[in-house]
């Protein structure tokens, strides 16, 4: 065994013996251009090959001075194939005497988090039912609804065995039957389940100055800051959906960050990249699915209605849409705790951010099985009809642990969302007042 090693020292080479790596050492990579992350005891240098990641290099880059071990798992189908990349980003590994996980972690919930993965597994639930997504694709053409939920499933990569065929079939969905960009979607949507309801890592919450969510609303208050009438903002939540419905896909909405609050140690130039990488640039053939959407679905309703009632077609459609995806995805995600890193394992960090719905035929349907979360968070590539049977081995590993497992009747769920926004708005306007 090497000794151990220092900072900056080069990739290991093969054969050589592996230089060893205390976790303070660690600790200090984890800067714009400077990320270490740790995988099964294994310490990688991703600093440069962070910007060719197939996830974005905002998605990596969130698990610096990490272990990623259950996000390495969860996030890929072929894990073999994947170490292939990982090899030449090897510099070393943990010390024998230094525990897996950086920081207070329950090492016990990781072990016996890992032993339900692989019972999963063993159990094939992973495995997709070419039936069950033969007859969603089915529905989708006959009613033109929930397009959203296959190019979800397609994203996550839990249709079809071969990670190719997903991304080929999601830009097909996503492009000539929504008329977005997949590669955009998937940028926002996967660092909302690496991180999810963490701020400035998590897309979907990191929504200030137009709403404050969780410790937001204390950070704003002391700070005296009011760009909006936010104890208001439960209220204004249905206006602003109204004209942002039609501009934006449904749970991959633009977020406003406030200047100030970038991530520690990185530049606004350096955000504003990802932005626009993320945002603003899409591949050319997510640009020629889009295009084969507009074009179809004007030439398919222009003659019926002409140009104007067809553009007025497309956003009422939109809106409803738009309206349904984003209750349906935010009920289980706002009311539960947002804030900053907390460096929890990955078990911890999802049920933290995630509550179930109560199932049943329809709510399963009308929900497309986002109303599963906590299992969905849990194993993300996990094909959706199998959400049901994976939900007992989690609630017994909750109880084993005494983690929170959340079920709402979906309205409760619904409601609570307005609750959420309410509450946070009154804690908003306490420390706006009172500091």
């Amino acid at each position: 065994m090497g000794g151990v090693g220092e900072p900056g020292r080069g990739h290991a080479q093969p054969g050589a013996p592996l230089p060893t790596f205390r976790w303070e050492q660690i600790r200090q990579h984890n800067l714009p251009g400077d990320k270490w992350l740790v995988i099964e005891r294994r310490v990688y240098d991703i600093s440069r090959w962070a910007q060719r990641h197939p996830g974005g290099s905002r998605l990596i880059g969130h698990h610096g001075a990490e272990d990623a071990t259950d996000a390495f798992r969860a996030f890929h189908q072929d894990l073999n194939f994947v170490r292939k990349f990982l090899q030449p980003l090897l510099i070393g590994e943990l010390a024998p005497e230094e525990p897996s996980h950086d920081g207070p972690q329950d090492a016990q919930l990781v072990e016996d988090f890992r032993a339900l993965r692989q019972a999963a597994e063993d159990m094939e639930l992973f495995e997709a039912k070419p039936a069950f997504f033969a007859l969603l694709l089915g529905h989708i053409l006959a009613m033109e609804a929930q397009s959203w939920c296959l190019q979800h499933d397609l994203g996550h990569t839990s249709v079809f065995r071969k990670s190719q065929w997903n991304h080929v079939a999601q830009q097909f969905v996503m492009g000539q039957l929504k008329g977005f960009s997949a590669h955009w979607w998937n940028f926002r949507h996967f660092q909302h389940h690496a991180k999810p309801n963490i701020f400035h890592k998590d897309p979907d919450v990191t929504v200030a100055p137009v709403f404050l969510l969780g410790e937001s609303s204390i950070e704003y208050g002391k700070k005296k800051r009011r760009y909006l009438p936010y104890n208001h903002q439960h209220l204004y939540f249905f206006l602003t959906l109204l004209p942002l419905s039609p501009l934006a896909p449904p749970c991959s909405r633009p977020t406003a960050a406030h200047p100030g609050e970038l991530r520690s140690g990185e530049s606004g130039l350096h955000a504003g990249v990802h932005a626009v990488d993320g945002l603003l640039s899409p591949p050319p053939q997510d640009l020629l699915w889009a295009a084969s959407f507009y074009s179809r679905f004007l030439l398919c309703y222009s003659p019926f209605y002409g140009l104007p009632g067809a553009l007025l077609l497309f956003v009422a459609v939109r809106v409803l849409e738009s309206h349904w995806f984003v209750w349906i995805t935010q009920m289980n995600h706002i009311p539960k705790e947002i804030g900053h890193e907390k460096h929890r394992d990955w078990a911890s960090s999802q049920l933290a951010a995630t509550c179930n719905v109560e199932p049943s035929l329809f709510i399963d349907w009308f929900s497309g099985h986002l109303n599963f979360q906590i299992e969905h968070h849990l194993f993300p590539t996990m094909p959706r009809h199998n959400y049901r049977k994976v939900a007992p081995l989690v609630q017994a590993l909750c109880a084993k642990h005494g983690l929170s497992y959340e079920v709402k009747p979906f309205l409760t769920a619904l409601v609570d969302i307005v609750g959420s926004l309410k509450k946070s708005g009154d804690v908003w306007l306490e420390a706006y007042l009172h500091q």
